[in-house]
C-alpha cells in the first residue's frame, strides 16, 4: 500500500459518498457507493474479512482511490450507476445491454413544437413520454398524432414566410405554420396541448375540451371546425383505452429472473404492462465469480445501473431479495415521483411469473453458451481435436440398446448432421439374435446390421460412431466393425458416472480405451455429445416403450372369446389404445366387432375394474401395464399413431402385398421388418389401395369418408 493511499484511508469521512479505485495507471477499476464512506473503504485493508477471490485480486491492484461526498445514500446510489456506465470498471458487475425501448420527444422549448421518435432522454426542456412497448406502438401513435392533430413532422426554421406549404399540408397531415396565412400560433399551440393531454393519458380532460369547443363552433356556425373536433373527440375516445404506454395504472411490472452455470449467467427481464408481456430483454455475463458468486449482490448492482436511465414501473418483481432494496425503492420513487415497490414473491401468481422468466433464462443459456449457438462449425472443430478425428464429423451416428430383463429387446440410431438432428435418418432395431439381457451382443448386432446394409446399397458412411456405454458395448460395436472391414471408422463410447444417468463421466475411444477422454463441464463439444446421447436414449426407450404396448394389447385382446388377430387388429385401429377400448361403450363396440363379440369385451372389463375394486391383483390379467401407459396414448400424435399401426401390422402377421409398401430400405434378408412403414388399413383390417390423385372434374363435389358405403359395411359388420 503506497503512502498516499494510506494517508487518504486516515482522512476519509464518515458521511455517505461515492469511492473510486485505481489502479497503478490511474485507470478506474472499482466504483462503489457506501453509508458511511470510512467503514466501507477501510473495510477492503482490513485483514482477517474473508474476501472472495474477486474482492482479493480487487485489493491487490488498488493502488489510489477518489470519493465523491453526498447528502443522502439514495444520492450515492444514483451517483454510483452514473460512473459505472460512465467508466465501465473492470471489477463492477456491467450491465452490457445499453439499449433502450423508444420514447416520444415534444419539443416544447420550440415555437412551433414537433413529435419525434428517440431513445435518448436529454434535460432539454423537451417532453418525454414512454418507453412504448412494443416499438412499434410509438410509430403508431407518432402516425396518428400526424392525421389527427395535424403538428408538423419537419426540421426547418419556422418564420411563417414561406410562399406556399409542402405536401403534408395538402394530404392534411400538418396545419402548415409555415405559412402566415394558413396557421396562426395560438392554433398551432391549442394543437400542442391536445397531444400533451393525449400522451399524457389524460384522455377523459381532452376528451371533454374537444367536445366544448364543438359545441362553441356550432354556435358560431363554424360548421367545418365543429366537424373536425367532432371526429377527433370519437379518435381520442376509442383508442384512449387501448393506449399501451408506461404510464398505465395497472399491472404496470417488470419481472426479472436468471440461469446461472460457473462464470456464466443469463438474465431476463419480462416487461408488464396493463396485465400483459408486452417486452422482454436478455442479458448476459461470462465472467462472474464461480465460487463466490452472491445473487443478492448481484441483483441489487443490475438494478441500480439499469433503473438509473431507463423507465420505472410501479412494481419490480425479482427472484431474492437484496440489501439495498428499501434504499433503491427510496431513489426511483423520487424519480418516479410515486410509490415504486421492489418485491421477492415466494408463493401465488406472482412467484410462477418470475418462474416462467426464469425458464426462459435458462433457454436463453443454452442458446447463448451452449450447442444451439450459431458458430456450430467451431463446436464440431473442437471435437475433431478434442477425439483426434481424422476428418470433420459433419455426420455422427449414435447408438443404444433398450429392454427390461430381456424382454422386447430393441436398440435406436439417431444421426447428427452439421449439429442438427436429422429425424428422417432415426433407425430402429428389433434385436433377433440375443436372448436375454445382454446389451453388448445386442449392440454388436444393431452396429453389424446397420452397416452391412450401408455397404450393400453403396450409400457414404458416417464420420463418427457414437456407443451409448462403456468398454463393453464399445469394444462389442468395435468386433462387428471389424469383421465389416470397418475398423478404421472412428468409434467413440460415452460413458455416464454410477447413479447420474444424465450426465456424461468421461469418453473411451476405440483403441485407446485405457486413456479416457475428459472434457470440461462448460465445453461446448460436451454439450453436443450430451444431447446426442439423450437423443439416442429417447429414441430407443420410445421403440422398447411401444413394443411392450403391443405385446400387452395382444394379450389383453386375444384373452376374450371371439376376438381373433383381425378382430384385434381392427379395435387398435380404430380405437388406438386398449384404455380407449376397456371405456368405449357397447355401442361404440359393435360397429367393429359385433353385437355378441361386444357384449363379451365390455363383460370383460366390467369384471377387471370390479376386481381391481375390491382389491384383487387385477394387473396379473393384463389391466396394470396398460393404465401406465394411457397417458402417453392419450397424448398420441397422428405420426406416433401411424408407427403404431406399423407395429400392430408386424405383429399380427397380415399380409402386405408389394405395391402397398412403402419403404426407405431395401432388405432383401427381410432383417428390418419393424422399420418398414406400411400403408393404413380400412375399419376391417383390409390394407387400403393406393390412391391416384386426379383432377376434379366441373360441379365435382367432394364426399364424406363416412358415406352410404361405409354404412353398409358397418350394419354387414
Amino acid at each position: 500500500m503506497t503512502a498516499v493511499l494510506e494517508e487518504k484511508l486516515k482522512n476519509l469521512p464518515t458521511s455517505p459518498g461515492v469511492y473510486l479505485h485505481k489502479d497503478d495507471a490511474g485507470k478506474i477499476i472499482y466504483v462503489g457507493k457506501a453509508k458511511n464512506l470510512r467503514n466501507r473503504v477501510r473495510s477492503y485493508f482490513q485483514q482477517g474479512r474473508g474476501h472472495d477471490r474477486k474482492t482479493r485480486e480487487l485489493v491487490r491492484r488498488i493502488a489510489d482511490l477518489e470519493f465523491i461526498v453526498t447528502d443522502t445514500e439514495v444520492e450515492a446510489l444514483v451517483l454510483e450507476s452514473t460512473l459505472i456506465k460512465l467508466h465501465r470498471p473492470r471489477y463492477n458487475v456491467l450491465l452490457k445491454d445499453e439499449k433502450q425501448y423508444p420514447h416520444l420527444k415534444l419539443t416544447i422549448n420550440e415555437p412551433f413544437p414537433r413529435l419525434m421518435i428517440t431513445r435518448k432522454i436529454q434535460r432539454d426542456g423537451a417532453l418525454y413520454f414512454g418507453p412504448y412497448l412494443p416499438a412499434s406502438i410509438a410509430r403508431r401513435t407518432i402516425d396518428l398524432v400526424h392525421r389527427k392533430f395535424q403538428l408538423r413532422s419537419c426540421d426547418i426554421e419556422i418564420d411563417g414566410k414561406l410562399p406556399r406549404p409542402c405536401l403534408e399540408y395538402h394530404i392534411k397531415r400538418c396545419l402548415g405554420p409555415c405559412v402566415k396565412e394558413l396557421c396562426a400560433p395560438a392554433e398551432y399551440q391549442e394543437a400542442v396541448r391536445d397531444v400533451r393531454l393525449f400522451l399524457e393519458g389524460r384522455n377523459k380532460e381532452l376528451v371533454d375540451d374537444l367536445e366544448t369547443r364543438m359545441m362553441a363552433a356550432s354556435e358560431e356556425m363554424k360548421y367545418e371546425l365543429a366537424a373536425k373536433y367532432r371526429d377527433l373527440r370519437k379518435t381520442v375516445a376509442v383508442l384512449s383505452e387501448q393506449q399501451k404506454m408506461a404510464t398505465a395504472a395497472d399491472r404496470d411490472v417488470d419481472i426479472f429472473g436468471y440461469y446461472r452455470e460457473g462464470p456464466r449467467l443469463a438474465l431476463q427481464l419480462f416487461t408488464m404492462r396493463e396485465g400483459k408481456i408486452v417486452g422482454r430483454r436478455e442479458f448476459f455475463w461470462e465472467d462472474l465469480s464461480e465460487d463466490e458468486f452472491d445473487p443478492s449482490a448481484f441483483l441489487g448492482d443490475v438494478l441500480g445501473q439499469y433503473y438509473s436511465t431507463d423507465y420505472v414501473p410501479r412494481e419490480i418483481n425479482v427472484p431474492v431479495d437484496f440489501e439495498d432494496r428499501e434504499v433503491l425503492e427510496r431513489a426511483l420513487t423520487e424519480r418516479r415521483g410515486r410509490r415504486v415497490r421492489i418485491l421477492d414473491p415466494q408463493r401465488g401468481e406472482k412467484r410462477d411469473l418470475i418462474d416462467l422468466v426464469e425458464k426462459n433464462a435458462k433457454i436463453a443459456f443454452e442458446q447463448r453458451f451452449r450447442i444451439l449457438k450459431p458458430d456450430m462449425e467451431r463446436v464440431l472443430e473442437e471435437l475433431q481435436e478434442v477425439l483426434e478425428l481424422p476428418r470433420f464429423p459433419a455426420r455422427i451416428e449414435s447408438f443404444d440398446v433398450s429392454n427390461i430383463s430381456g424382454s422386447e429387446n430393441v436398440a435406436g440410431m439417431v444421426v447428427c448432421e452439421n449439429g442438427k438432428m436429422n429425424r428422417a435418418e432415426y433407425r430402429r432395431f428389433k434385436i433377433k439374435t440375443v436372448e436375454g439381457s445382454n446389451d453388448p451382443a445386442s449392440m454388436r448386432e444393431a452396429v453389424s446390421r446397420r452397416y452391412r446394409r450401408l455397404l450393400d446399397e453403396g450409400k457414404p458412411l458416417t464420420d463418427l460412431v457414437m456407443i451409448d456405454g462403456g468398454k463393453g458395448q464399445l469394444s462389442a460395436a468395435a468386433s462387428a466393425m471389424r469383421e465389416l472391414d470397418l475398423e478404421a471408422l472412428p468409434m467413440i463410447g460415452v460413458v455416464k458416472p454410477p447413479g447420474r444417468h444424465n450426465e456424461v463421466s468421461h469418453l473411451l475411444i476405440k483403441g485407446r480405451e485405457h486413456e479416457p477422454v475428459f472434457l470440461d463441464s462448460h465445453s461446448a463439444s460436451l454439450r453436443l455429445l450430451q444431447m446426442i446421447r439423450d437423443e439416442t436414449h429417447r429414441t430407443a426407450v420410445a421403440y422398447h416403450r411401444k413394443r411392450r404396448e403391443l405385446r400387452d394389447f395382444t394379450s389383453e385382446l386375444t384373452a376374450i372369446p371371439g376376438v381373433g388377430e383381425k378382430r384385434k387388429t381392427r379395435l387398435l385401429r380404430n380405437f388406438g389404445s386398449i384404455s380407449r377400448v376397456a371405456n368405449a361403450s357397447i355401442a361404440e363396440l359393435t360397429p367393429f366387432v359385433g353385437r355378441k363379440t361386444a357384449e363379451e369385451i365390455s363383460e370383460h372389463f366390467t369384471r377387471q375394474r370390479a376386481l381391481a375394486q375390491s382389491g384383487e391383483d387385477a394387473e396379473t390379467r393384463g389391466r396394470g401395464d396398460a393404465a401406465k401407459v394411457e397417458d402417453d396414448e392419450a397424448k398420441m400424435s397422428e405420426t406416433a399413431r401411424d408407427d403404431f399401426d406399423e407395429e400392430l401390422a408386424v405383429m399380427s402377421g397380415d399380409v402386405v402385398t408389394p405395391e402397398s409398401v412403402e419403404t426407405n430400405l431395401v432388405d432383401p434378408e427381410g432383417e428390418a421388418e419393424d422399420l418398414q412403414p406400411i400403408r393404413s388399413v380400412n375399419h376391417e383390417g383390409e390394407v387400403r389401395p393406393l390412391k391416384r390423385k386426379r383432377r376434379k372434374r366441373s360441379g365435382e363435389s367432394s364426399h364424406s369418408p363416412q358415406g352410404k358405403d361405409g354404412r353398409d359395411r358397418a350394419r354387414r359388420d
